[in-house]
Formats: structure tokens, C-alpha cells, sequence
């Protein structure tokens, strides 16, 4: 696979190790002749560690034979999480630290995970771009507050907790990106 090729999610073999992309820029060089670099963050699958590279556009790299499976979050029982394979419907277990950085942004029902997997056994999970949550606790809130006014904090229906307009209450939805959990905008 050729580093233009990259797209986030996409999952590559570097040092040995599967490597999936979680942020990715394109570097469009201002001289003529000069070649666009692509600066990618992956993360180990196996350790979850960090590692930033730069390529060129045509530097190789090396494709992992993993199979990419759509999941369901079906329920919590303790620290084990309970999903549900979209296509044989077989019921995926995985424990909290497998899984910790998903945890405060699954609910009941959640749709259109992708779960990583190698050997039939679950190596990481990607959640959606974004979810939408519901407000469990927060300041009252403000009359008047206008839409690019102040924020307040407010605690999600997961336990997670964020920074929303003051125009915000108790009970409405909230659309959260999962990439850096932060508020995007009031939920439909």
C-alpha cells in the first residue's frame, strides 16, 4: 500500500507490529519538484502506544492480513462489554482495559463499531467519528445564553465529561467526537 493510499482506520505493519492510522495531514510542498508528505499518527494495536511518521506519497508500506468486522455494543456486565458481530450474529466479549479508551463513549445499541481481527481474536475496536449522548447532570441552564456564549460542564449518560454551551440542560443529546472528546453540537 502506497502512503497516499493511507485513509484514517486503515491498518498497516510497522516494526512487526499492526499499526492503525488515527490522524492523518497532507504537507503540499510550495516548490516545484517537491514531493507532498503525508504525516501519519498511528497506534500499536498491541502495546496502544503512539507513533508519529512522515512519508512521501509513494513510499511503500506494508499491508496486515486482518479481517475488519462490524459490531454492536450490546451491554456492560462489570468490567466485561458485550458486542454482537453484525454478521453471524456470535456475541464478542472483551474486558475494560482492552478496551479502555471506547468505554466512556459506549451505550446501549451502539452501531457501526469496526473491530479489528486477527487469528479469530479481537485485537482493538474503532468507534464511530462521533456519538450522541444524552445529559445526565449539569448546571441549570442560562435564559438568555446566546449560542456562542460561555460553556459548562455536563456529565453524558456514560459517566463522560465535557464542556457544552450554557444554553444547554439536563435531558437533551449531545453529539461527542470520540477522537478527541469534545462537544460538536446539540444531537437531533
Amino acid at each position: 500500500m502506497k502512503a497516499c493510499d493511507l485513509e484514517k482506520g486503515s491498518v498497516v505493519d510497522l516494526e512487526g507490529d499492526p499499526h492503525v492510522v488515527e490522524r492523518l495531514s497532507v504537507q503540499m510542498p510550495s516548490a516545484r519538484g517537491a514531493a507532498t508528505l503525508y504525516k501519519v499518527r498511528f497506534r500499536n494495536v498491541r502495546t496502544k502506544n503512539k507513533l508519529d511518521k512522515t512519508f512521501k506519497g509513494d513510499d511503500m508500506l506494508a499491508e496486515t492480513d486482518f479481517d475488519t468486522r462490524t459490531i454492536d455494543y450490546s451491554y456492560r456486565d462489570g468490567d466485561r462489554f458485550a458486542f454482537m458481530d453484525r454478521e453471524d450474529y456470535s456475541t464478542i466479549e472483551l474486558t475494560e482495559d482492552e478496551i479502555e479508551d471506547a468505554v466512556p463513549y459506549l451505550r446501549d445499541g451502539l452501531e457501526g463499531i469496526k473491530a479489528l481481527v486477527r487469528d479469530g481474536k479481537v485485537l482493538c475496536i474503532q468507534l464511530p467519528d462521533s456519538v450522541d449522548l444524552e445529559i445526565t447532570e449539569c448546571a441549570p441552564s442560562m435564559k438568555g445564553a446566546s449560542v456562542t456564549a460561555r460553556t459548562k460542564t455536563a456529565v453524558l449518560e456514560t459517566g463522560l465529561e465535557v464542556q457544552v454551551p450554557e444554553y444547554m440542560a439536563q435531558g437533551e443529546r449531545v453529539r461527542v467526537d470520540t477522537r478527541t472528546g469534545l462537544f460538536i453540537q446539540r444531537a437531533q
